[in-house]
């Protein structure tokens, strides 16, 4: 007799197990699922088999072959596409001229096939369904049986309204080669909804057998551990590899070369199998495990009820319970793993990581070590152990910031806020920003928190408008400016100033936990709109500005908005203070993807050819968000950022000549310089927004800056503006009476050596120590990174804060000095790395 094995599904519901192999080959309990069916037909007297394949048939030929070291003879059938589950069978006609069975490849049973030939045989029946009565039979075919076993009725897959029996259809049948005629050549046809519903209406002998034992379909993850277990509890038994050991009380399965360090196998427990060359070291324990080929095993760890397929690796005090890790993971020291999660192919888990219950991790993730991994890791690359970068969450759209995870973002923010408050809320124009941010702000209202959506805004507007009153904090979605594929979130407090780490932290702490606030159903948070909110800003711009001498210089000037809301404010503003403005890019576009580097660098080029053919007084190129500018002088000369930003000191110390600059430490010594000759200070602070901005709140602050392009001028607000940076520098050309160039000009520079070298988060530490201890006896600072003072020249090596690598910065009144300072600290770094790589 007989038998065809259905092994070609694609196993989709039990992803990520199915990811590199076809489901029938997933290990149970160290063997492929599909061994044990082939043993239970060999069992039974059925030796010659036919394997319908589709998904991955070479990984299935590679393993058995033509059946002969398994004891049976093997045909292969590959259909050319998709015939459902009877025209698959039907490719195979030509191998079944007589009675055949036909069995899944993925189920685990130990159902008496004889006995169902037997009922086969004496019914005389066309054909015969294996059936047997389960609790749940929503999600199998369900059969009603006449007295004489004569099949009355079918239904597949009911609700629970349309259940009418527990006995369910097992996918196992013994069959006439007759019933084959009934299927059409090359056409697709299912057994359940298209063969057996017609033999029944044709009043076919189609009969049911209903069979006691055991019956599994290994259709999910859930069944697989399911299956796994019911085999440690006794309820079903598989033929194990390996050698019994000897062991009170206890089932152990060793295999070859199976070295366990606790000789006495005191701390095994209930069922285990070990598969060969494994070890498990020192004093690790393991309850109810299968452990499959090449795996180690460290001291301390406690697996129970886990499966781990082959080359994995766990290091020590690391706790697992109920998951299941595919071939090739790695587990870091410390690691909770919790039930229902199953962690695919060469997966690695760093140090005191957290993997909660139910989350599937697909194959080649790095998840970093204390991260705690709440949702399933599908698309991305890489868990983080932290959300925030500063004050900001980052990501790839629709990959790793999803709605969904926006929500749950919206409602961790929304749980660290008093319930009642309100929180201004606004994006960019692009309407991946918009999706994200609908998502998060229903996470918000769910807390109780009010939300005040300001839609599509400039930063700098949402910024000032915290400054003034009524709400707690602030949410701006923007794309990110180097990345179109990528979002970013960035929070605001009540002053409109970035969080601060330990805000952050509260609402990572509440994101992962997920301990969310939850209100009652009548207490959500509302919706509302600021229509108003631009005339906050105007009014407080022009108050800042010296209106008359803008009006007396009346300047034209040529200005590239680049498709961002600034476009809907700034020339109108320009216009009020009796500038002529030539607007480019001033379009605002929901579907517009951001410029490439080369992109940019063409948009300015054009803008400065445009200012000189004008005979323009300047050009300013205004970021998306609304913050950065890049300056271009009257000659059409584009501005660096070091250069606009002593161009701009020096006009501030020429006009106001008293006050204080806010500047980073790595800013330039011309800084100073420009200070100390007009009687101004200068405070230096960390290279981030949020100390720039926190310093720029001092009263007597003229101005500040970054690196990067953003200004502050507190005569305003404190925060970074271009758009009022737009009109204060053409104020400040006015009151100085010097064209852009002029100023650019009378700033003395010196040679300034800015380098970035790679340099991982965990070398970091090690790395500012060697510096610090390199500098001991040379004038330093630390207040961000290390600053040796040498002589005319200075060297700052600061690690970057969120990516892995460190900035090394040189300044000289010698540009060779410049040179060969940064080149020797650069060396002095690559040899810090390589000891501290080797301890």
């Amino acid at each position: 007799m007989k038998a065809v094995i259905m092994a070609g599904g694609f196993g989709t519901r039990i992803h990520p197990l199915t990811i590199n192999m076809p489901k029938p080959m997933i290990p149970l309990f160290n063997r492929p699922m599909m061994l044990h069916i082939v043993e239970l037909l060999k069992k039974h007297g059925i030796n010659e088999l036919i394997l319908l394949l589709y998904h991955q048939p070479e990984v299935i030929k590679n393993y058995f072959g033509d059946g002969s070291e398994f004891g049976v003879r093997i045909t292969y059938v590959t259909p050319l596409e998709d015939f459902g589950t009877a025209g698959a069978v039907k490719q195979a006609a030509k191998y079944l001229k007589e009675r055949f069975v036909i069995i899944s490849g993925d189920l685990l049973t130990d159902f008496d096939i004889s006995a169902a030939i037997r009922f086969h045989e004496e019914q005389q029946a066309e054909a015969s369904i294996v059936l047997t009565s389960v609790k749940d039979p929503l999600q199998f075919g369900v059969v009603i049986t006449d007295k004489n076993g004569r099949i009355t009725k079918f239904l597949e897959k009911p609700g629970w309204g349309e259940v009418f029996s527990d006995t369910i259809n097992t996918g196992i049948y013994v069959l006439e080669p007759g019933v084959l005629e009934r299927i059409p050549d090359n056409e697709n046809r299912d057994w359940s909804k298209d063969v057996f519903p017609a033999m029944l209406a044709e009043n076919a002998a189609l009969f049911g057998c209903n069979l006691q034992g055991y019956w599994q379909d290994v259709g999910n993850t859930d069944a697989y551990l399911e299956a796994c277990r019911d085999v440690f509890a006794g309820k079903v038994a598989v033929n194990l590899p390996g050698t019994r050991a000897a062991a009170d009380g206890k089932h152990l399965q060793l295999g070859q070369d199976v070295l366990v360090e606790q000789k006495d196998l005191s701390l095994l427990e209930g069922m285990v199998l070990i598969g060969d060359n494994t070890h498990i070291k020192g004093k690790a324990r393991l309850k109810n495990c299968v452990i499959g080929r090449n795996c180690t095993i460290e001291d301390g760890v406690e697996l129970e009820d886990t499966i781990l397929w082959r080359n994995v690796y766990v290091r020590k005090g690391s706790r697992i319970k109920g998951a299941t890790l595919c071939n090739s993971v790695q587990i870091g020291q410390g690691v909770v793993i919790e039930e229902g999660a199953v962690i695919a192919d060469e997966t690695t888990v760093g140090d005191e990581a957290f993997i909660k219950k139910d989350v599937k991790i697909w194959p080649r993730k790095v998840v970093e070590g204390g991260a705690i991994v709440t949702t399933n890791l599908i698309w991305g690359e890489k868990w983080r152990k932290s959300l925030f970068d500063g004050a900001l969450v980052r990501g790839l759209t629709n990959v790793e910031l999803t709605p969904e995870f926006s929500a749950k973002l919206g409602s961790a923010f929304g749980s660290t806020l008093p319930k009642g408050s309100v929180v201004l809320c606004g994006r960019d124009a692009v309407r991946s920003s918009r999706m994200l941010k609908r998502a998060f702000v229903g996470g918000l209202l769910s807390t109780g928190v009010n939300v005040i959506d300001v839609k599509m805004i400039s930063l700098p507007v949402l910024r000032y408008k915290l400054t003034t009153f009524g709400e707690v904090g602030g949410v701006h979605f923007r794309q990110c400016p180097d990345d179109p594929a990528a979002t970013e979130i960035i929070f605001y407090d009540a002053d409109g100033v970035e969080i601060s780490s330990s805000a952050a932290k509260g609402i990572e702490r509440v994101y992962y936990k997920e301990n969310f606030r939850r209100v009652h159903h009548s207490e959500p948070g509302g919706i509302s709109e600021l229509p108003r909110i631009y005339d906050y800003y105007r009014e407080g711009y022009r108050r800042a500005l010296d209106r008359e001498a803008l009006r007396a210089f009346a300047p034209k000037v040529v200005v590239d908005l680049n498709h961002s809301p600034a476009g809907d404010l700034l020339p109108s503003l320009l216009n009020e203070l009796g500038c002529e403005v030539i607007e480019l890019n001033s379009h605002v576009s929901e579907i517009a993807s951001g410029a490439t580097p080369e992109q940019r660098e063409r948009a300015k080029d054009q803008l400065s050819r445009i200012v000189v053919t004008l005979g323009a007084a300047a050009g300013f190129w205004i970021g998306p968000s609304g913050e950065r500018c890049v300056l271009i002088d009257e000659r059409g000369e584009i501005f660096s950022d070091i250069d606009a930003l002593c161009t701009l000191a020096a006009l501030v110390c020429r006009a106001e000549g008293r006050g204080e600059l806010v500047a980073p430490v790595p800013a330039p010594q011309a800084i100073e310089d420009l200070a100390q000759a007009s009687g101004l200070t200068v405070t230096r602070t960390k290279n981030d927004g949020r100390a720039l901005v926190e310093a720029a709140k001092n009263k007597h602050v003229q101005l500040g800056f970054s690196m990067e392009g953003h200004y502050i001028f507190p005569a305003f607000h404190s925060n970074f503006d271009a758009m009022f940076t737009v009109a204060k520098t053409l104020e400040l050309l006015a009151r100085t009476g010097q064209p852009l160039s002029a100023a650019r000009q009378a700033v003395t520079r010196r040679a300034y050596r800015h380098i970035r070298i790679p340099c991982s988060f965990d070398l970091k530490g090690g790395i500012m120590r060697k510096m610090s201890e390199d500098s001991v006896d040379h004038e330093a600072s630390f207040i961000d990174g290390v600053k040796v003072q040498l002589d005319d020249a200075w060297v700052l090596m600061l690690p970057d804060q969120h990516q892995p690598i460190a900035h090394l910065i040189a300044e000289s009144d010698n540009a060779a000095l410049a040179e060969r300072l940064v080149e020797e600290y650069r060396n002095k770094l690559e040899a810090w790395k390589k000891e501290l790589l080797s301890q």
